[in-house]
């Protein structure tokens, strides 16, 4: 009996690795090649009613503004809210909190619009509308802003996760050498969107990828980029790579696509949603506030990069300025671990925009005004 059980756990030696071996290698052949789920965490938000609704115009395509819920980043703030309407602050409160001067209301027409003035520029909210201005470029909210009692209010999450940040410049890479990782977008057999006049926008946002690289070089940023050719890099060894080079910030580029309509134009830059706001853009992706992504941890320092970026872009091309968004549906931002951007260049539905697209010029000049914006 002894012999037989010594026999017995020499054959289980033997085969056991293998086994385990030959059934990691069927899991790695039949797993679909996709992204793997970052880790998430669900926040218990409250269940609030919906405020009624203030007076202005509200913009089609949008959703009835709806009472934000309160997530824990927000509670950090300990700022006071309506009582009759929770979820809310005065936009004049948050400016005597923020040590700024009252707002300033007009009203051109049935529109009625707030102006409070910051050191970093000025911030224009319209009542009814998801569309804020900062310093003239728009920015979208998680929720339009409302009249109680004939006075302005924010959604608290909005005040907290869109308003403060944008109060404090970017603050500085601290490190001596300053490593970023560009992602030019698509690659090998995923071409992206094509251009009126067939262009790729595989091998456009590569070409754009390595202009900016060689001036971002200059500045003193280590550069890594995700591909150098046109091979197809799935978005989990995106962020891998980011992950590998430790980088200080993620930018991904891309160029839109507006299709069927033809005359959508101008540059975009997005940014994780944070927990408790809805996005600005969903693509037919469950919009979960509830969620929280591990790259939720650098909501203020994605909105600040974004914001910076996006004027610099719009400023060197004179494009139309589509503004700040935010979506939960990009993977290659929700995995990471620092500040990361999407930037759409432009649209090459628009055959006009494509046009300039298409020219080495203009590209030249979307990798100058990225470097511009992280000297």
């Amino acid at each position: 009996m002894a012999a037989f059980a010594e026999y017995a756990v020499l054959k289980f030696r033997k085969w056991f690795w293998p086994i385990v071996a030959g059934l990691a290698l069927i899991g790695c052949r039949t797993a679909p090649d996709r992204a793997p789920a970052p880790i998430i965490e669900v926040v218990q938000l409250p269940d609030l009613k919906p405020p009624v609704l203030g007076q202005g115009r509200v913009e089609t395509n949008l959703p009835p503004p709806i009472l934000p819920p309160a997530p824990p980043p927000v509670a950090a703030f300990r700022w006071p809210t309506n009582s009759a309407h929770p979820g809310w602050i005065a936009l004049e409160t948050w400016s005597a909190l923020n040590q700024l001067r009252a707002p300033q209301r007009r009203r051109p027409g049935l529109e009625t619009f707030f102006t409070v003035s910051t050191p970093q520029g000025a911030v224009t909210l319209q009542i009814g509308s998801r569309i804020a201005h900062w310093d003239g470029r728009p920015c979208w909210l998680g929720y339009a802003p409302q009249l109680f009692n004939g006075q302005p209010h924010l959604a608290l999450v909005d005040a907290a996760k869109t308003l403060q940040p944008l109060l404090a410049p970017v603050p500085p890479v601290t490190r001596t050498n300053r490593v970023i990782v560009l992602d030019p977008g698509h690659g090998g057999a995923d071409n992206g969107t094509s251009g009126a006049q067939r262009q790729l926008e595989k091998e456009l946002a590569l070409d754009w990828a390595l202009r900016v690289q060689a001036l971002l070089r200059t500045n003193g940023w280590k550069v890594v980029l995700t591909r150098t050719t046109d091979t197809n890099v799935p978005l989990a060894a995106r962020v891998v790579a980011a992950d590998l080079a430790n980088a200080d910030l993620f930018v991904s580029l891309h160029f839109n696509s507006g299709h069927p309509n033809l005359t959508h134009a101008g540059i975009e830059t997005y940014c994780l949603t944070p927990t408790g706001l809805p996005s600005s853009l969903t693509r037919n992706f469950e919009d979960n506030p509830r969620l929280v992504f591990p790259n939720n941890l650098f909501d203020r320092e994605n909105l600040q990069f974004a914001f910076r970026l996006q004027r610099e872009l719009v400023r060197a091309t004179q494009a139309n300025d589509g503004g700040v968004r935010r979506a939960r549906f990009m993977g290659v931002l929700r995995g990471q671990n620092r500040p990361a951007v999407l930037i759409e260049g432009g649209y090459l539905s628009n055959p006009a925009e494509a046009r300039l697209i298409a020219t080495a010029a203009y590209r030249q000049k979307l990798a100058e005004a990225v470097a511009r914006a992280l000297e």
